[in-house]
């Protein structure tokens, strides 16, 4: 009809969508302990990926090449006043237990054999010998051996410097003649393994694989040789006390005997 308004149909409206739940809230102090969880559990895995620096608080001659180690243990030896040497060495003379303090200018101490303990003494070229009495005895000998013997057990024996044996006593006194024997490597210069000797961390390098001898250097410090193993079953000997310095007493003249000539067999 005219005049009419103009009649619209429309459909229903559509129901709204359902909003969504909201996140529970967190609180801040669980957030903050999440977050501590997460930055230690990266830096456990960094740090096992990386490893730990084996020559962190050391010398750092651990770094070095073999050649170089062993060219700084020899110097350090060198140039150090005293050393203690304990342990064995082995020879064809025999099988020997040393502890000996040696310097520049002497030494002190015992040497062992198969057969006896005796003492050492040397003060410049004065080399004392000091045994018990068996030392001095020649089983094969007659009775004024046995009379030697009693006369020169317990005291200090000066041995003379013509005397057979008295360059092979020296030589347990002899600081620059024992180290040289025993700190030399032979063949290949090669990298051990990491080690501790007397509660220091030390390095070892080897002659080849270890035939050639074997020396474990301190990576505390100046960098001293700690033990060395010597080719070919030679003994094991241990070196401590670097540079801690001794005194070189003669003993006194009620307890030495100046034997003067050539001094007797014995079992030792």
């Amino acid at each position: 009809m005219r005049g009419s308004a103009p009649v619209t149909s429309s459909a229903p409206a559509a129901p709204a969508a359902p909003a969504a739940p909201a996140a529970p809230a967190v609180p801040a102090h669980r957030r903050t302990a999440l977050a501590v969880v997460l930055c230690a559990g990266l830096t456990v895995a960094l740090t096992a990926c990386a490893g730990e620096d084996p020559d962190k608080g050391t010398n750092g001659v651990g770094k070095l090449t073999a050649s170089q180690i062993e060219k700084k243990a020899l110097a350090a030896a060198g140039a150090a006043d005293a050393v203690r040497l304990t342990g064995k060495l082995v020879s064809k003379g025999g099988t020997y237990t040393l502890n000996m303090q040696l310097s520049g200018v002497g030494g002190t101490g015992s040497v062992t054999s198969k057969q006896n303990t005796f003492a050492l003494l040397r003060i410049g070229d004065e080399l004392f010998l000091k045994a018990d009495a068996g030392f001095w005895k020649d089983e094969k000998a007659d009775d004024e051996s046995d009379q030697a013997a009693d006369k020169l057990g317990g005291k200090y024996v000066k041995v003379p410097e013509d005397d057979p044996t008295y360059q092979q006593l020296r030589g347990f006194t002899e600081k620059k003649t024992l180290l040289d024997g025993m700190l030399s490597l032979h063949g290949k210069i090669n990298k051990g393994d990491r080690d501790t000797v007397g509660g220091v961390r030390t390095v070892q390098i080897m002659g080849g694989k270890g035939e050639g001898g074997a020396l474990d250097v301190s990576l505390k410090g100046t960098p001293y040789p700690l033990r060395v193993a010597r080719g070919g079953g030679g003994g094991t000997v241990t070196l401590a006390d670097w540079g801690k310095s001794f005194t070189l007493e003669a003993p006194p003249e009620d307890d030495t005997v100046d034997y003067g000539g050539e001094l007797p067999r014995s079992s030792g």
